[in-house]
């Protein structure tokens, strides 16, 4: 088996409105059964996911806030991959009155259009932080920190390699790690960029094109002809 893992978005890829369909959940345990782990790799912070996805152990390990957390389920225990959010910087935000706001172990995040506020804060206040976008969010972490490094740190734990995980994603934020991986794939929905730099595409959005992209792994482990009418297109 070449491919040990799949890590894949929740926003976009495997919810729909924010919500994971039942056939999806059945489709992630076929893959666990099949001796292959599975890794969330959000945006959100746990807080949220707990309350958006009430089955969260399904997975192996969790990368939250875009990097900047690494979740445990077997232990429930949250840890942080870089330091805290500034105050005055979200200070200055609220001041300014970028709303809604919220504030994580890590992220600081908001939506468009608050992202030259953001910016201007960042400059005003001589911080090294960095911008992500997320079709409309506006997502705040300290330089380099991104999906591809709480990724490199869950799999550390996993003792598992880049080249051994299949990715699946749909937006900007999702670039780093898919580049990262051994086998990269965009849902039909995913914006073109994503599509652009994928191996493949699935035939379905969201949800039901990370149930096509299971039952290829269970059934073959992705060895597929990309090079045909499956290879990635914008």
């Amino acid at each position: 088996m070449r491919y040990l893992a799949l890590a894949t978005d929740y926003d976009g890829t495997l919810a729909t409105k924010g919500q994971v369909q039942p056939e999806v959940i059945e489709a992630l345990h076929a893959l666990k059964k099949s001796g292959r782990k599975l890794i969330l790799v959000t945006g959100r912070e746990m807080k949220d996911l707990f309350i958006a996805f009430p089955p969260y152990a399904i997975f192996d390990m969790i990368v939250a806030e875009n990097g900047a957390v690494l979740f445990d389920p077997r232990n429930n225990s949250e840890t942080p991959l870089t330091e805290a959010p500034s105050e005055p910087f979200v200070a200055t935000l609220k001041a300014r009155g970028v709303q809604p706001i919220s504030v994580g172990r890590g992220i600081v995040a908001t939506w468009e259009p608050h992202e030259m506020t953001v910016l201007t804060a960042i400059r005003e206040l001589g911080l090294e932080l960095e911008i992500i976008f997320n079709k409309g969010a506006v997502m705040i972490l300290p330089s380099g920190v991104n999906k591809s490094t709480g990724l490199k740190a869950a799999l550390e734990v996993m003792d598992l390699t880049f080249e051994s995980v299949v990715a699946v994603g749909d937006a900007e934020n999702d670039h780093t790690f898919l580049k990262a991986c051994g086998f990269s794939v965009a849902v039909r929905n995913a914006i073109p960029s994503i599509k652009e730099t994928a191996l493949m595409v699935t035939e379905s959005e969201r949800g039901q094109g990370v149930i096509e992209l299971i039952n290829e792994m269970i059934a073959n482990d992705l060895a597929i002809d990309i090079s045909q009418e499956r290879i990635a297109k914008p």
